[in-house]
């Protein structure tokens, strides 16, 4: 076997994600461990090589334009519903991590693989970036909260109309590890047809 077996399988029941109060704050992680992790990503299945994935790299400075911008959308687009809290969330935990990547879905020019297809192959980037992130000794989360359905959000991450912008995904060293999980048997999920 050229893959150590029970390694792997240790690193997929044992990722976790891990959020911004659990970073360990100010600690940066090289650019060169982002760049192999987003270079991980690519390597995600995808139906006809649309190869559909976007990502904006947000670090530095860049954290602060991004807590900045999605604090003020949501601020001008909640209306009634606005909430301080909320507010003053997407202001600061941007600030927690070392990166924050956007998660694009951009739709291929051709159109011929349904858009459900485009979003799963996205999907299947972002857990080789929860495994990689894992393997370099960091912690990470996807989340679709703040300003990730919002229209106007798009330009910002490089987007058009027809795409998607799925989410975003935290970064940092971990000061707080999440605890254990657990899953239910796999007989309870699986059928066998023999």
């Amino acid at each position: 076997m050229q893959y150590d077996i029970p390694s792997f399988n240790h690193l997929i029941k044992n990722r976790r994600s891990v959020f911004p109060d659990q970073f360990e704050p100010g600690k940066q992680a090289p650019a060169e461990f982002i760049q192999q992790i987003l270079e991980n990503a690519t390597w995600a299945p995808n139906h006809g090589h649309t190869e559909p994935w976007h990502f904006s790299v947000f670090t530095g400075n860049g954290l602060k334009k991004l807590a900045q911008f999605q604090s003020e959308l949501y601020k001008s687009e909640s209306g009634d519903t606005f909430k301080e809290a909320k507010y003053l969330k997407l202001l600061r935990n941007p600030l927690l991590a070392s990166h924050i990547i956007s998660i694009g879905m951009k739709r291929s020019a051709e159109r011929k693989i349904p858009e459900i297809e485009e979003i799963a192959a996205v999907a299947c980037a972002v857990q080789n970036i929860y495994l990689s992130t894992s393997v370099y000794g960091l912690g990470g989360y996807w989340t679709t909260g703040g300003v990730t359905y919002m229209e106007k959000a798009k330009s910002f991450f490089g987007l058009e109309k027809e795409d998607k912008l799925l989410g975003f995904f935290y970064i940092g060293y971990i000061a707080i590890p999440s605890q254990a999980a657990s899953r239910k048997p796999v007989h309870e999920k699986v059928a066998w047809i023999e």
